[in-house]
């Protein structure tokens, strides 16, 4: 069966250029990105680990760890990190996953069990690891997104749903379409008018079903 929104991370040992260590413990009390690719040394995924470094302070903003993955060995990694800074002139100080064995991607769900590396190999053997994982401190999948390998990922997209998950974490309210920080939440169904105005105050009720409200204080 494969990893579902809800579920717990599996708290794997994975070996990164910044060495080895259990998922749980990485994620501790933070919030976690986890972004896979299938090979190192590839356009489109350069473009994204440079994405993702530009974007340090951002992350940190927001009490959240990221972690890359790629289809090879920590040796590539370490050579592709220094590709990955000098094209995005910024330092890519998270770990990258090696992931030659295929370990990891297998128990996330992104390759079948009886996928192999053939020699000769290309990202296309491995194509389908192009996924996003957002992790909430609980180490529970909040979010996943999966890319062909034709379409950049679009980290900015990937920036406003951490906010919009964080913003809704343990909290009975949803984001509309498009939301971004500051704008109007909605009130989670699983509260009645009566609940929703004793925790939230007046309410906007837009249909019986489409009530919003100011969003709450962090």
């Amino acid at each position: 069966m494969g990893l579902r929104i809800n579920e717990t991370i599996p708290n794997l040992t994975v070996q990164t250029d910044k060495g080895s260590f259990a998922l749980h413990d990485f994620i501790g009390d933070s919030w976690m990105i986890l972004f896979s690719h299938p090979k190192d040394f590839t356009p489109v995924c350069t473009t994204e680990f440079g994405a993702v470094a530009q974007l340090a302070d951002e992350w940190e903003k927001r009490n959240t760890k990221v972690i890359g993955l790629s289809v090879d060995k920590v040796e590539e990694h370490v050579k592709w990190k220094a590709d990955i800074e000098s094209f995005s002139g910024a330092k890519a100080g998270f770990p990258i996953i090696a992931d030659d064995d295929l370990a990891v991607s297998k128990a996330l769900d992104m390759l079948p069990a009886d996928a192999y590396l053939p020699d000769g190999r290309t990202a296309a053997d491995s194509a389908s690891v192009r996924v996003v994982f957002i992790v909430a401190p609980n180490k529970k999948v909040q979010l996943m997104m999966s890319y062909p390998m034709s379409v950049g990922r679009n980290f900015a997209e990937v920036l406003r749903a951490l906010d919009a998950l964080q913003a809704t974490y343990e909290t009975p309210i949803a984001t509309p379409a498009n939301w971004q920080q500051g704008q109007d939440v909605i009130v989670s169904l699983s509260l009645d008018d009566a609940a929703a105005k004793a925790k939230f105050g007046e309410f906007d009720a837009k249909l019986s079903y489409l009530r919003t409200v100011k969003a709450p204080a962090a």
